[in-house]
């Protein structure tokens, strides 16, 4: 059985910027990622609205909050300094009637509060002058918030992991995890069908879709621990290449208190694509079709500030899934990052639930959960 200082499960944006971070922060040690996909960030890394979040929704105090502010500046950094396509696009939160519009000030004092320093309330007219085919009485604008190629991502955190000296193992399932006297014997399914195991001190589970199985592997009660995961699906739409280009920046209407996520909006790409989305719903199964029927959804979503659309300009596109520890009609819920050496397992460090803003909090996650390590 081969020996390694640390074995992290799970191949997103999360698990490569900790395996790049822990084999940069600790040159020498052997560090291993198992990812049972043919290659890394096929699941909810790549299936999001790619965006750079500011940090404005996210209760004052929380991981979420505190991750996506340190997380988007070093995102900024990482894509500047490794040429990772991005762009510093900016979005408007926008108010169709004054309901909407009392609710904006509560998002810029919440936004301030987390350490968002560039927001404004904008008047129709100014909402016009940055988006004249937008139709809003107010708006909140967000000049950090930017959107990224998330699969240009995944590759230069896979190529930083290996650089420092990581080894990245695709098509790797974690099968079983015991305790051992001096770490963990992780088992796993190679790509040749036969199982092994690995022998590590510690053991970090971001198996995002996959983290509460991961986490039972080692021994945890899920239901008692609060680490039941539930699957939340959205959808996108695309618009055509010629109405897209009638809106410039990120759109968003505000969010509201009993939605699953921020409503449905614009995201841009940087191909130029434009895209509505997404909308959320638990669902029991991990597939990825996109139900035309929720066209209607759509179109109703954003006709009243989007009035150039029309339905039939809507076309199914893609679909994600968001390991939530929220549970249907229960409020939201934080990230969960524990070591739970109080649960009698030290040096297994836990990710679960680690859905939006995942993306954009990854290297302060890293940062976060190598600050936990001894190596």
């Amino acid at each position: 059985m081969q020996t390694v200082d640390s074995v992290i499960i799970g191949g997103g944006v999360v698990g490569l910027a900790i395996a790049a971070e822990l084999a940069g922060r600790f040159p020498g040690r052997a560090v291993v990622l198992l990812e049972r996909n043919a290659a890394c960030g096929q699941e909810t890394s790549s299936r999001s609205s790619e965006v750079i979040h500011a940090g404005i929704y996210y209760a004052g105090g929380s991981l979420k909050a505190r991750l996506c502010g340190q997380g988007k500046e070093l995102l900024y950094e990482f894509c500047r300094r490794w040429d990772v396509p991005h762009r510093r696009i900016g979005k408007l939160i926008v108010a169709k009637n004054p309901d909407e519009a009392a609710t904006l000030e509560g998002l810029m004092t919440c936004g301030r509060l987390n350490g968002v320093e560039d927001l404004e309330l904008l008047d129709r007219s100014r909402v016009k002058a940055l988006e004249p085919r937008v139709e809003a009485i107010s708006a909140v604008w967000s000049p950090s918030t930017g959107i990224i190629d998330s699969h240009g991502l995944t590759a230069r955190l896979a190529w930083c992991a290996a650089e420092h000296g990581a080894t990245i193992a695709c098509r790797h399932e974690v099968l079983g995890i015991e305790k051992a006297a001096s770490g963990y014997d992780v088992r796993f399914l190679g790509p040749d069908g036969t199982q092994d195991f690995l022998h590590s001190c510690w053991v970090v589970n971001c198996a995002g879709l996959g983290a509460e199985r991961i986490a039972a592997y080692a021994g945890i009660d899920i239901a008692a621990a609060g680490y039941r995961l539930y699957f939340c699906k959205g959808e996108y739409f695309r618009i055509p290449l010629s109405k897209g280009r009638l809106v410039e920046h990120l759109v968003y209407p505000p969010p509201y208190k009993d939605l699953l996520g921020l409503g449905i909006h614009v995201t841009k790409s940087l191909d130029g694509m434009t895209k509505l989305g997404p909308n959320a719903f638990y669902v029991d199964r991990l597939d990825y079709d996109v139900d035309a029927g929720h066209i209607e959804e759509f179109f109703t979503g954003v006709k009243d500030y989007l009035p150039f659309l029309a339905r039939d300009d809507l076309q199914p596109d893609t679909s994600g899934i968001r390991p939530k520890l929220q549970a249907p009609g229960m409020p939201s819920r934080d990230f969960t990052i524990c070591h739970e050496a109080d649960r009698g397992l030290p040096g297994f460090i836990n990710l679960i639930g680690i859905e939006s803003p995942g993306l954009t909090s990854c290297l302060a996650i890293a940062g976060m959960v190598a600050d936990m390590i001894e190596l």
